[in-house]
């Protein structure tokens, strides 16, 4: 069957995408075909598009746009028992298996949890890669609990705005850094104190159990700084330098968050139990995806949510 999807050639920058006819292949073993409602789109979309992870995906083409999706099973593979032809489903792909802002996705059975009823298929589809990061980042590697304080920067970006969530929600304090106009963003969301990205980690030293980078750009002293001495340094921005420095002894991990389905029900419960909200900036047509994509990267257009496209 014929469908439509949103892929590219060759690696490079958005103008590489395109609107095309593909066929989707028939599920493997533990793979289930999706017919898409919704995909959203991550910083991590373009990275993968533009060449930076060509050592995982590859150089075979065309290759298919986006990770997170939502919608309903349409056919399974001979050894998946978990889902059912008709479920409503919110996923994301593996790297190499891209191509979420689609019609139809094939995609691993581990990578796709049942979707709550009371979660539109847009909201469904802003959730996974934020949501699993930040879930890892603040239960996995960072074990925060009750009563103790985490350090978000970035704390109004997608992944930062979930991790803020996950830790009030375990009953820890909240502190964050965000831009001087989003502070009242910050505030009304439970953070406190908050700082510019620019602020004097002096000011702030040794009070968090856990900081979390989610930016990327705190410098090294700094995160030591703002963490009590038995606290977690967690970035989740690969380089070349950052795996060197985490593979050294000491609090400092660069985490990679992996697809563990138990983690996806995780948030999936969470959003159905209203815990964990996305917001969505804006829904397009999947027709009229790549400009929005376009906006959205170059320009950082809109701010404060999630671009969501919505397959017709």
């Amino acid at each position: 069957m014929t469908m439509q999807r949103i892929q590219y050639h060759r690696y490079g920058g958005p103008e590489v995408l395109r609107l095309d006819d593909f066929e989707p292949r028939r599920p493997g073993p533990h793979e289930v075909l999706v017919r898409v409602r919704a995909a959203s789109a991550n910083p991590m979309d373009w990275k993968i598009r533009g060449g930076a992870m060509e050592m995982v995906t590859g150089r075979a083409f065309p290759r298919g746009f986006g990770t997170d999706f939502a919608g309903v099973v349409e056919a399974v593979g001979t050894d998946v028992a978990r889902l059912r032809v008709g479920d409503e489903v919110l996923g994301g792909t593996s790297p190499e298996g891209a191509g979420s802002f689609a019609e139809a996705v094939v995609v691993e059975e581990n990578g796709v949890v049942h979707k709550p009823a009371n979660l539109s298929f847009e909201q469904a589809a802003a959730i996974p890669t934020v949501g699993i990061t930040a879930y890892q980042a603040i239960v996995r590697e960072g074990k925060l609990n009750e009563g103790q304080a985490v350090f978000v920067h970035g704390c109004l970006g997608g992944v930062g705005r979930a991790a803020v969530q996950f830790a009030l929600s375990r009953g820890a304090s909240v502190a964050g850094s965000c831009r001087p106009t989003a502070i009242a963003e910050a505030r009304a969301l439970g953070i406190d104190p908050i700082v510019g990205f620019d602020f004097d980690p002096e000011s702030l030293a040794g009070r968090f159990d856990l900081v979390l980078d989610t930016a990327g750009t705190l410098p090294a002293e700094a995160t030591r700084m703002l963490a009590e001495r038995t606290g977690h340094l967690i970035d989740i921005n690969p380089s070349p330098a950052k795996f060197a420095r985490s593979a050294e002894p000491g609090p400092y991990r660069l985490m990679i968050a992996q697809p563990f389905t138990v983690d996806l029900d995780a948030i999936a419960h969470a959003a159905g139990l209203g815990t964990l909200h996305v917001p969505i900036a804006r829904t397009v047509p999947l027709a009229e995806a790549i400009p929005a994509l376009t906006e959205l990267e170059l320009r950082h257009f809109p701010r404060g949510g999630k671009l969501v496209a919505v397959a017709e």
